[in-house]
């Protein structure tokens, strides 16, 4: 299983703070660097600045020399498919091939009204989003001059430069039955986030079918699973981090154990015997790619302990 750190930089992360994330990251021998794409704050305060996250990983591709990068996920409604693949191809170059593209359909309305950001309906976004994936596999995969007529998106007398490799197209979900069917015809990677190793498995078999439905051979879909992630060397360090965490999230010391209790199912949590074991069931599931999130804005030390308990 290969591993990945996915980080919240619109908690506040200046792009310091970000660079020296991912340079922890780097030296601490995590395959990939992803970002969140987001501008409004959150959890907790929602006042904090925040920070374009293409922007600031074209930054990295230059600050960084090689560890992969990319964004969890991109929503189409920020996003116009043919400039965000521009974008994406200027900073693959600048990183010299070591980005990846994860596309979303968007959720969080409020960021979207707070910059005059249209936020359609939950199915025009998802229709979009499948055109954004056409588009984004046109781009790269298919032959100068092709088209594409879309509802939303047309495309006509493509000239794709630069082509070359096209980045890791990642789709997010949490399984839900279209999310699966657009990763088995478009991704080449699916993403289940917020999901126990019980629901991973599940939505294993459902890609797997998916994928035989449409003539795809199921192995050529790599599975990643996004899982929150809170680890201490010991129970005073783990103490520490979780009153932390619950402050980050708005919540008082008291209320630390039923935040816990509530994604102990999901989550890799606790000292290195528990942390060890959650990433251990996740393997079990047949699970090619485990990232771990993490919501402590500047605690590399953890960043560090995470990669331990990786044993990499």
């Amino acid at each position: 299983m290969r591993f990945a750190l996915m980080t919240e930089p619109q908690q506040g992360y200046s792009y310091q703070d970000i660079l020296d994330t991912a340079l922890t990251a780097e030296r601490a021998g995590f395959e990939t660097f992803f970002r969140s794409d987001h501008y409004t704050s959150f959890p907790g305060r929602g006042d904090l600045a925040t920070t374009d996250a293409w922007a600031t990983l074209a930054g990295l591709a230059r600050d960084t020399t090689r560890i992969g990068l990319g964004s969890m996920v991109s929503p189409v409604t920020f996003r116009v498919p043919g400039s965000f693949a521009k974008v994406v191809a200027t900073v693959d170059e600048m990183s010299g091939g070591r980005v990846e593209m994860g596309v979303g359909a968007g959720w969080n309305e409020g960021e979207h009204a707070a910059l005059g950001i249209a936020y359609p309906g939950t199915v025009e976004r998802v229709d979009r989003m499948e055109e954004e994936l056409a588009i984004l596999r046109g781009l790269w995969d298919e032959p100068d001059g092709w088209a594409f007529e879309g509802v939303h998106y047309q495309v006509r007398g493509t000239l794709f430069r630069p082509k070359g490799r096209r980045p890791n197209l990642i789709v997010g979900g949490t399984g839900r039955a279209r999310s699966i069917r657009l990763g088995a015809r478009y991704a080449d990677e699916y993403n289940i986030s917020s999901s126990s190793p019980a629901e991973v498995r599940d939505c294993m078999a459902r890609l797997d079918a998916a994928c035989e439905a449409i003539g795809r051979d199921p192995k050529t879909l790599t599975r990643s699973v996004m899982a929150g992630t809170l680890v201490g060397r010991d129970e005073a360090d783990m103490q520490r981090r979780t009153a932390a965490q619950v402050a980050i999230f708005g919540g008082a010391s008291d209320e630390a154990a039923a935040w816990l209790e509530a994604r102990r199912d999901r989550w890799i949590l606790g000292t290195p015997e528990g942390a060890r074991a959650r990433i251990a069931e996740f393997a079990e599931s047949v699970v090619d790619r485990l990232l771990f999130q993490i919501f402590l804005p500047r605690d590399l030390d953890h960043v560090r302990l995470i990669a331990e308990l990786a044993g990499f």
